[in-house]
């Protein structure tokens, strides 16, 4: 029987993890973002609220309920992400419209239930093993990690919507072997559930007014990476669409490149003069998406093109797939070397290397590696982004970025990177161009010098009539001095602030929240009426979802974990409960932080969620089983120093071992992670052993703690970057430690 318990446990924390990662993909994709982080932070707080009901409802421990229990979240884990869709949720009116708020309550209740019954089903198993919790939480994080790997797997297999359904088998196989034998009947029927949402999975999980191209629509896949619509706009253009957000576009052609100059394809933002400018231009598009960046630059003569894009699919289709010979077959072109990586990972391999680097477009809102405890953010847009273009970039090398919302912010970066490597003059090095009818900014920079000739022709010919027309931010003329990004440049990005109404301090790889442009002198309750799933404009969306998480958590959820005392029987003394409370903040801090640190050492993409996840998961589980072994000033202690070796030795490891592959960096960052991992998979089941049948309300206390750290270290790391968050986990680390060898205060 206590093998069956040790499968129940592996089974249910397997879909639990698997559930939290496969709807954070679906609604990031259909709801953006910033609203799957909301309304997933308030949902996974069930699972720890079920340890709390346990606590509450003795009777439910007392009776033979986990086959009943695992049914019931089985079937919610099934019924709760098609409902949520039928609700037709429009965050835009969130806070106007008591109807859609009625709905997102309805959305959190709905999502939550699993966790809340898996929670309730967790936590019994824990208090009636108690005495076995190093083995039994060993367990727990084992088939957690499995969880991950397997979900990730099924998701680019056999797409993401199948996956949502698929992921609830574990809790069906568990609901079989507990259930009664005349209630087998339940696991059956929910199979056969199962299936039939899967082979509609589809249309199930998709929001209405996403698919605005429906007619057209020619080609869909929805892996762990992203959600692509690839739709005909004209014979001439093919789009793609990736998670409702960034679009790309390929253009036809018949791989002829000997045509007449009218013939030849014409771009918004030439750069063909720039290209030739060199005898033997090398070339690097940083996210190349529908291959628009390398037809120019093929067109224009360069001999070597690097397509850099993150996104394995759409590089399938361009050079292997249904886009392939729509577009002339340009990614086969010896010239052209596909890569399919993060710009930012790729770009730090070169010294001296490119004459010119291209990104257009380049960004992704794609919450891949964040579960739903983190903002999905990446790392092209920081100061130390640009030091790696500027050394990847030849002596008379250039660079062209451009972004509707980020230049300001991008400038003072810039400016900053350059001084610190003591580039001379450094306001004479880039150009800043306004360009009000495609609603966007481009910054140029140079090796060398800019010239008024290279200004003025880097993009092409363009009159006031013409969309690409452009004015010159900086070096402004008289006419326009005194424009935000002329500010910026002459007086600092500090001064500037106070007339640019969002956020543009330089970010840096410790702070690479370069999307989060909102401030708090921005929100106003008038601005509440229509709200956009971003904050570029200003408006603080990101950090008031985040501050309505942490609300709930401190209002409702920690005074509900009080509850308990006064009720009658054993209860947690203060000591045990600020321990649980403060080893599941700190647990949850580090796995953010260590999220988004090594992804960016890796790049973006499955491979580096299942290394990073499943090596902290599955080292913590091994670490939990030799909890009883080691000492815990030991276990502590090591946290600490660990977390101190990441900060001053790691990080920098990572700039000086850039250059490696990609399986060289999965495995040097699996290494790195591990004896953390298995530290952190200590203090739990210490705990545990401690406070003994009570580990059903330490369990919800971790819980209420693990939300509300994973939070706090949102706004934390936006503020102040990765150092103070991680060195905020180590207190916490360092209080749990004095908390638990104070024996009689247990």
């Amino acid at each position: 029987m206590k093998k069956l318990q040790y499968a129940a446990v592996a089974l249910l924390s397997f879909a639990m993890i698997a559930i939290e990662l496969s709807w954070t993909r679906i609604f990031s994709a259909e709801f953006y973002y910033t609203f799957a982080f909301l309304i997933l932070s308030i949902a996974v707080m069930g699972l720890g609220l079920g340890g709390l009901i346990l606590r509450l409802f003795p009777k439910l421990n007392e009776e033979d309920n986990l086959g009943v229990l695992f049914s019931l979240s089985a079937f919610m884990a099934l019924a709760g992400p098609p409902v949520v869709f039928l609700l037709k949720l429009d965050f835009t009116h969130l806070f106007s419209s008591f109807l859609m708020f009625g709905k997102l309550l309805a959305t959190v209740i709905l999502l939550s239930s699993s966790f809340l019954i898996g929670g309730i089903a967790l936590s019994k198993l824990f208090r009636n093993n108690y005495s076995d919790m190093p083995k039994l939480y060993m367990t727990d994080l084992t088939g957690a990690a499995l969880g991950v790997f397997i979900s990730i797997t099924l998701m680019n297999w056999y797409g993401t919507p199948v996956t949502t359904f698929l992921i609830a088998a574990p809790l069906i196989i568990a609901s079989f072997l507990f259930s009664r034998r005349w209630l087998k009947i339940i696991p059956a029927i929910l199979t056969v559930l199962m299936v039939v949402l899967c082979l509609n999975s589809e249309k199930l999980l998709e929001a209405q007014g996403t698919d605005k191209y429906k007619a057209h629509i020619i080609y869909k896949h929805w892996d762990a990476m992203s959600k692509i619509k690839a739709f005909r706009y004209d014979k001439e253009t093919i789009g793609m669409n990736i998670d409702n957000a960034a679009h790309t576009f390929t253009a036809n052609f018949d791989g002829n490149w000997n045509r007449p100059d009218s013939m030849k394809f014409g771009f918004a933002l030439d750069v063909s003069y720039l290209i030739n400018k060199f005898d033997h231009c090398r070339f690097v598009s940083l996210g190349s998406g529908g291959g628009l960046d390398v037809l120019q630059a093929l067109q224009a003569g360069a001999s070597e093109i690097h397509a850099v894009e993150v996104n394995p699919q759409i590089n399938y289709l361009m050079k292997d797939g249904g886009l392939a010979k729509f577009s002339g077959y340009i990614y086969r072109d010896p010239r052209v070397k596909v890569v399919t990586e993060d710009g930012r990972t790729y770009i730090r391999r070169f010294k001296n290397r490119f004459d010119l680097i291209y990104s257009f477009s380049s960004n992704t809102f794609a919450a891949l590696t964040s579960g739903a405890f983190a903002l999905a953010e990446n790392y092209l847009f920081t100061t130390d982004a640009f030091k790696d273009y500027w050394n990847a970039m030849s002596e008379n090398g250039y660079m062209m970025m451009d972004h509707q919302f980020y230049i300001p912010r991008l400038t003072g970066e810039l400016l900053q990177a350059l001084r610190e490597m003591k580039v001379w003059e450094p306001e004479k090095h880039f150009a800043v161009y306004d360009v009000p009818k495609m609603n966007r900014m481009m910054m140029l920079i140079s090796k060398q010098p800019l010239t008024p000739e290279v200004i003025e022709l880097a993009f092409g010919k363009a009159t006031p009539e013409m969309e690409n027309f452009r004015v010159v931010m900086h070096p402004a003329a008289d006419s326009l001095k005194g424009n935000l990004i002329d500010m910026i440049v002459h007086k600092g990005w500090n001064e500037a602030s106070q007339k640019a109404g969002i956020d543009i301090s330089p970010c840096s790889d410790s702070r690479p929240f370069t999307a989060q442009l909102g401030l708090w002198k921005n929100f106003s309750m008038a601005k509440l009426d229509k709200i956009t799933p971003y904050d570029f404009k200003g408006f603080p969306l990101s950090k008031l979802i985040i501050v309505i998480i942490i609300a709930i958590v401190l209002l409702i959820v920690i005074p509900l974990n009080c509850l308990p005392y006064l009720a009658k029987g054993p209860r947690l003394r203060l000591f045990p409960w600020l321990y649980f409370f403060f080893i599941g903040m700190a647990f949850m801090i580090l796995e953010v932080i260590l999220m988004q640190q090594y992804t960016m050492y890796i790049g973006p993409s499955s491979y580096s969620v299942v290394t990073i996840l499943l090596t902290l998961l599955l080292m913590s589980g091994i670490g939990s089983r030799f909890a009883g072994q080691i000492r815990a000033r030991t276990a502590f202690m090591g946290i600490v120093v660990w977390i101190l070796l990441d900060i001053l030795l790691f990080s920098r490891l990572f700039y000086v071992l850039g250059g490696m592959s990609m399986s060289g960096r999965i495995v040097l960052s699996a290494l790195l992670i591990a004896p953390l991992g298995f530290l952190m998979g200590i203090p739990f089941p210490k705990g545990s052993l401690r406070v003994k049948e009570l580990v059903d309300w330490g369990f919800a206390v971790n819980g209420a703690a693990s939300v509300l750290g994973s939070t706090v270290i949102i706004l934390v790391a936006i503020s102040y970057g990765f150092t103070v968050s991680l060195l905020i986990a180590g207190a916490l680390y360092l209080g749990a430690y004095l908390l638990i060898s104070n024996q009689k205060a247990w």
